[in-house]
């Protein structure tokens, strides 16, 4: 199974955490930096080949996961000049990639397990698949419903919780799905979505309820590392028990 992970933002919302270091490098607890997380995760979960879509800071990221071959995966790498959006790097390495692969953000920190996601996508014969997480905003606010015809008040909520679901960051994608696209083009999510939407061609949802935490602000990453001790246990449990050993 392959995966390409998008780690060619510049992490502007984690500043200063990013300002010698691209995200992706930064470290969680005092053991591994997210990427590296991630990559231990991928290969535990079957993985063996992976694309790093870089850009920003890409020759740090060269430099420290080299071929990959300490995680135990083939990695190769593809160059953002200019941002391309999420799904615009993989336009770049369409042709190498296998008929079915992971997408995901070099963020995310998750249980998820990645093999077990791309299998059950491959299973639905769906273009796309999204990894989508349950989550609730409380508003502060007593909300009104107005008709706006006859300026009336019609209906009052006081402080409602509103409950959906969002995208993880995390996709699996069938090849066909962006054979339309050109190389190069710049070709965010949110693009990828609509146009699937208007073909009809409806992309699924994966819903997961274990942990997620999408580190893009910096009280994310200070959760992170107060919750690192707690959850190594639960996203790396292939290395904390061999480390028991």
């Amino acid at each position: 199974m392959h995966a390409v992970i998008l780690a060619g933002g510049k992490g502007t919302r984690l500043r200063p955490y990013t300002t010698c270091v691209p995200k992706p490098l930064v470290p969680i607890g005092d053991t591994y930096s997210i990427l590296e997380i991630v990559l231990h995760q991928l290969r535990a979960h079957g993985f063996t080949s992976v694309t790093l879509a870089v850009g920003h800071m890409g020759h740090l990221i060269r430099a420290f996961v080299g071929n990959g071959s300490r995680y135990g995966l083939t990695v190769e790498y593809t160059d953002e000049e200019t941002p391309l959006g999420t799904i615009g790097p993989v336009l770049n390495v369409l042709d190498s990639l296998p008929e079915q692969f992971l997408v995901m953000n070099g963020d995310v920190l998750t249980n998820l397990n990645y093999g077990t996601f791309l299998q059950r996508h491959i299973q639905s014969e769906r273009s796309v698949t999204v990894a989508t997480y349950n989550r609730e905003i409380k508003s502060e606010f007593g909300v009104l419903d107005i008709n706006e015809a006859s300026n009336q008040i019609v209906a009052f909520r006081e402080k409602p919780t509103v409950h959906f679901q969002v995208s993880m960051g995390v996709y699996a994608i069938s090849r066909g799905a962006l054979r339309g696209y050109t190389p190069g083009q710049v070709l965010g999510f949110d693009t990828l979505m609509l146009d699937l939407l208007a073909a009809q061609d409806f992309p699924g949802s994966d819903l997961f309820g274990g942990y997620w935490l999408d580190i893009g602000r910096p009280e994310d990453y200070d959760m992170a590392n107060r919750e690192w001790q707690e959850m190594s246990a639960i996203l790396l449990p292939h290395l904390t028990l061999s480390a028991a050993d």
